[in-house]
């Protein structure tokens, strides 16, 4: 296979981590000698020799960082991208993107493919990198043992894992309380993901719930599970909901889109915003100002995370030390859309 071969390649021939065989070419002595022999009679088996570019040139740097998204066309997500890549360009690093879908295997294969590109980190960009059992996390400490990996929006606790973050559990509860106190108490939540930062969204709501003595009903709490483009999708899905009989005068999402989408659930209703309804959204994107009246949200301070992310990067590419969690908080900006 001569130089066509990648360490990727290796590590499956091997049946060891892509970290082991990038440990191993690096020459680290944290590795066992029988996995260090594996290795080596592989590569001298199928003739793998370092790509001189890939390497660097000889140098330690290719001042290349690899980023991983599952979807680019998210709004979110897009900005993320732009103020990362943005920033990681201004301190003289290039970055290589790779779009993985919502697929476990998908995710693996890209992390593979930036990591054989000897990249000098990795940031994953989203909350969904990160699941709920420590098995699907594996494929993240494992590139952890050979790379600094940033994680935007999601906490997990790892060696040379940083995590800058929102707190969405507490700017959730927050606007829900403010919400409750102008006098609602039924309030449908809409969310659309149970990846990391979903679950803290939906976990403030329902703290903000409990606070106030209000009980917690199912029918109250839907998920969309359609395409974050889907806008008539989310009217149609508010619309089942109010048809079958269930009552709310107040409507808190996790997304701008759902936000946007009950907005034209209550305008083909003729349902008056704010006096009959009251809509909360969430990211503070463009799309607040794409209704009339406009959509208050929750500002996530995306820009502000995203600039502390690339600082932790690179103090850490610098050999600083560098904090492993720094958290923002969230703040609701109010417009036309509730009366509070």
């Amino acid at each position: 296979m001569g130089e066509q071969m990648t360490i990727y390649d290796i590590s499956k021939k091997a049946g060891v981590s892509i970290a082991t065989v990038s440990r191993v070419l690096n020459g680290s002595t944290n590795v066992k000698p029988r996995t260090k022999k594996k290795v080596m009679d592989i590569i001298e088996q199928y003739g793998y020799k370092p790509n001189a570019f890939a390497r660097g040139l000889g140098l330690n740097s290719m001042k290349t960082i690899g980023l991983l998204c599952a979807d680019a066309s998210d709004l979110y997500l897009a900005k993320a991208i732009y103020y990362i890549e943005r920033n990681l360009r201004e301190n003289g690093y290039n970055s290589v993107l790779c779009c993985t879908g919502y697929d476990m295997e998908a995710r693996k294969e890209s992390l593979n493919l930036l990591l054989s590109q000897h990249v000098d980190s990795v940031v994953m960009i989203g909350s969904n990198f990160i699941m709920n059992n420590d098995e699907d996390n594996q494929y993240v400490k494992d590139a952890a043992a050979s790379v600094p990996i940033m994680l935007l929006n999601a906490d997990f606790d790892c060696p040379n894992v940083y995590c800058t973050l929102c707190d969405d559990y507490k700017a959730t509860q927050d606007a829900t309380e403010k919400l409750i106190e102008s006098g609602v108490k039924d309030i449908l939540y809409l969310y659309n993901s149970n990846s990391y930062s979903g679950l803290k969204k939906l976990a403030g709501f329902q703290n903000a719930l409990i606070t106030h003595n209000i009980p917690l009903k199912k029918e109250l709490q839907q998920c969309f599970k359609g395409s974050h483009e889907d806008i008539d999708g989310v009217k149609d899905f508010v619309e089942k909901i109010s048809k079958k009989g269930v009552k709310f005068e107040g409507i808190v999402t996790s997304d701008d889109f759902l936000a946007i989408g009950a907005m034209n659930y209550a305008r083909a209703n003729k349902i008056s915003v704010p006096k009959d309804l009251q809509i909360i959204g969430y990211n503070n994107s463009i799309l607040t100002h794409c209704s009339e009246p406009n959509i208050s949200s929750i500002d996530n301070r995306l820009e502000d995370v995203c600039d502390q992310l690339v600082k932790t990067l690179i103090g850490k590419l610098s050999q600083s030390e560098m904090p492993q969690k720094i958290i923002f908080s969230g703040e609701l900006v109010k417009r036309g859309s509730t009366s509070f």
